[in-house]
């Protein structure tokens, strides 16, 4: 008799989702879906705002990656004013990122996938998460929590709040780096470079152990997407998009936001809130490519830093010059902690971050603007169509997690297709498909810009809704 397995929702993500798995007669899963449940429509309530309120409204989507809103709807607020941001205001928005996608970084790592490495998949969900980890290993979570502060405390020295700082602003930034910030990032970034290479020799010990779920956790053919510099380097805030395929082919290159529109189409499914983004010259559902850490580190030639270009060297002698499996996001989340953590250490000696030049002033002087930066989980973008006054009258957001949605939906099948047999759905095999998830650290409440929570509620249904068994995990 065909089931349907429900998880619902997801658990150690930021967001509230479920995953349904739709076993035939047999007990084989048939399909699997990712649906995101929640809804709340920034896009749709921020018309009518002035677009120089974006930067505080939008990065209200989130506590996890608020900057990366900051920093977008800046962006686009530079091209409505058709500015050129000083060169102080520039880097310091660089340095508040470098911060950032450290601070996220960390928690994914450290806090909502290790226990899964470190304490297994099968361990008891109930010490399965970061006070296991505590429990199991204090020295390591600590440092993953000082790491994590460390990412946040270096927004705060710039914007004087670790979340939702309103000081990215159309045309720059409010304020220089202060003395006193910089001397403190300065004095914790050698424990928090250390406290990242522990991490890469620990997962790169264990990465052996974890053969099948490098071949089973999402490793399948796709595009990546990302922001290069123009020199090939690994970037952050600044390029210009790149496509490569699976065999390292570069498809698509040297690509302006302002036309995103011609490579970017947005499908949607009754099933789920969240968009399914698709490159449009390959068309829906041919188009799947992925975005975030993995997409960067796939599309650059170099990190350019010493640190991470080794290990990147390193990652790609492990996993080919392109690594396909989407597990290895964990791994190249930590190459790009290394990487920004060098690239921190670079500007403390830039006098730039302490120049009272930070920010450039106009009117209005387009009416459209589209920016573009990498947050953590990927590319962000924001277009406005503004009138005279500078009221908003369209908004469009393509977040990451969007962007990788059919990315998830089919590493979910896939891990669904190789786990579960007979109607067997133990627990550790559900924890694996919700593994697949983390892989790419879905944020939900920027994808449909909506809040969740995260218990686990998972039903087995018969084909005609009536409840065969269902469990509840607090």
């Amino acid at each position: 008799m065909a089931k349907t397995v429900v998880i619902d929702p997801v658990t150690r993500i930021e967001g509230h989702a479920k995953i349904s798995l739709f076993l035939d007669d047999a007990g084989e899963v048939s399909d699997a879906r990712f649906h995101v449940v929640e809804y709340r429509g920034f896009e749709k309530f921020c018309e009518g705002r002035p677009f120089t309120e974006m930067a505080g409204i939008t990065a209200r989507i989130c506590g996890i990656c608020p900057v990366s809103h900051l920093l977008a709807a800046a962006k686009t607020g530079d091209k409505i004013l058709a500015v050129q941001v000083p060169i102080a205001g520039e880097k310091l928005r660089r340095l508040m990122n470098l911060g950032q996608i450290v601070q996220s970084h960390a928690l994914s790592f450290f806090h909502l996938s290790s226990p899964d490495f470190l304490l297994g998949w099968d361990s008891d969900p109930a010490k399965r998460n970061v006070f296991g980890l505590i429990a199991a290993d204090p020295d390591l979570a600590r440092a993953g929590i000082r790491l994590r502060q460390f990412g946040q405390t270096v927004i705060e020295k710039l914007g004087a709040r670790k979340i939702h700082a309103a000081w990215t602003v159309p045309g720059g930034v409010r304020s220089p780096l202060s003395t006193e910030g910089r001397d403190w990032i300065r004095e914790r970034l050698p424990e928090s470079i250390a406290t990242t290479q522990t991490a890469l020799r620990i997962f790169k010990d264990i990465l052996d152990r974890f053969q099948t779920e490098i071949e089973q956790f999402g490793e399948f053919p796709s595009l990546f997407m990302s922001l290069v510099a123009p020199n090939g380097d690994w970037e952050h805030y600044g390029g210009a998009i790149r496509f490569k395929d699976s065999a390292g082919n570069i498809v698509a290159d040297g690509l302006s936001e302002d036309d995103y529109q011609d490579y970017l189409g947005e499908a949607v499914e009754s099933w789920s809130y969240l968009k399914f983004p698709y490159y449009k010259p390959l068309g829906y559902p041919d188009g799947i490519y992925r975005v975030g850490p993995l997409a960067r580190v796939n599309n650059c030639d170099r990190f350019g830093t010493p640190l991470a270009d080794a290990e990147l060297a390193e990652f790609r002698q492990r996993a080919g010059a392109i690594a396909t499996s989407s597990f290895l996001y964990h791994h190249a989340r930590l190459l790009e902690i290394l990487a920004c953590l060098e690239r921190i250490e670079r500007f403390m000696d830039d006098p730039d971050l302490l120049s009272d030049r930070v920010r450039a002033k106009a009117d209005i002087n387009s009416l459209e603007g589209v920016g573009v930066s990498e947050a953590p989980r990927g590319t962000l973008f924001h277009h406005y169509n503004v009138d005279a006054n500078g009221l908003l009258e369209k908004v469009n957001l393509i977040i990451a997690t969007g962007q990788n949605n059919l990315a998830m939906n089919k590493t979910v099948t896939q891990i669904a297709q190789h786990y579960i047999h007979n109607n067997d759905i133990s627990e550790g095999f559900l924890n694996r498909v919700e593994a697949g998830i983390r892989c790419f650290d879905p944020c939900l409440s920027c994808s449909t810009h909506a809040a969740g929570q995260m218990p686990l509620h998972v039903e087995l249904l018969r084909p005609d809704g009536s409840l065969i068994r269902e469990v509840y995990r607090d």
